[in-house]
């Protein structure tokens, strides 16, 4: 304990460094006793002077290293996902045309693919495109007749998107709408459009919570609804950021935690994408 104070103590309270400065004086009289005791007694007292939310008030102390994380991945990568070359077309595509990384991983794709796959569904919505990557696993779990429509704001990454949907032979049930989310959000439900079954958010963060309010009204009964990027690798947790993702990602779960047209929880996730997490909504 006297190592791991004097390792942060210059980022902890004041409290705390005095306790530090009084372990120290006295473990060097007598150490032999003192140090016992320390470990018994003192660790829960120098735990209670930290913040409430210590998260932020000092640096993180891993038990592991985090290659532990992308090593799994690896590991998982090799025994679900056989290799694939439209989706590796895909994500070279996001590499070579500069288009932001921030794509599912592959690992998580097979995993929307599941839990899309379980809802059965026939109408697919996708609010975020980029490059087409999650785009494609979701397809991949429609029908022959099934149709996925996919909304993203720029036409750069539309037109990339497409021409990787197309080599991946499903343009036949994908349709791209390319402008604001909000807005078509918005121009669907004026034109009454079919509800979809499965909805799947990752998009811009701060607007999450108006997104999941205009799906609620593209939805039905058994509609599920997932959205990724949910925990921010904690960021969510401190009341008083100034992140505007982790603020809007933070309205979001308070939103649907308080929904009561769906039954909803949020998985921790960790891997290839570091520590994140995906709601997981269904309509009742």
């Amino acid at each position: 304990m006297i190592a791991l104070i004097s390792e942060t103590r210059h980022a902890l309270p004041l409290q705390l460094n005095l306790l530090h400065q009084t372990i120290t004086k006295f473990t060097r009289k007598s150490r032999q006793f003192l140090l016992p005791a320390a470990r018994l007694f003192l660790l829960p007292i120098a735990c209670s002077l930290l913040p409430k939310n210590p998260y932020f008030a000092f640096p993180k102390i891993s038990l592991m290293s985090s290659s532990i994380f992308t090593d799994v991945d690896q590991y998982i990568h090799e025994l679900f996902i056989p290799e694939d070359e439209a989706l590796n077309k895909t994500m070279n595509s996001i590499s070579e045309t500069g288009i932001p990384s921030i794509s599912v991983s592959y690992t998580q794709g097979k995993m929307l693919f599941l839990l899309a796959k379980m809802s059965k569904p026939k109408r697919i919505l996708e609010i975020g495109t980029l490059a087409g990557f999650s785009t494609i696993w979701l397809a991949r779990a429609l029908p022959s007749d099934g149709v996925l429509v996919t909304l993203e704001l720029e036409q750069q990454h539309a037109d990339i998107a497409l021409k990787n949907i197309e080599n991946a032979g499903l343009s036949d049930k994908v349709q791209i709408l390319v402008g604001p989310a909000g807005e078509s959000l918005d121009q669907m439900i004026k034109g009454k459009t079919e509800p979809f079954d499965f909805i799947f958010i990752d998009a811009d963060k701060p607007p999450y919570a108006e997104y999941f309010k205009q799906s609620l009204k593209l939805s039905k009964p058994g509609t599920v609804i997932v959205a990724d990027n949910v925990v921010r690798e904690g960021r969510i947790l401190d009341k008083a950021t100034t992140d505007e993702d982790a603020a809007g990602i933070a309205r979001f779960n308070k939103l649907i935690s308080e929904t009561p047209e769906v039954d909803a929880s949020i998985l921790q996730t960790v891997g290839e994408k570091m520590h994140d997490g995906i709601a997981i909504a269904i309509v009742k």
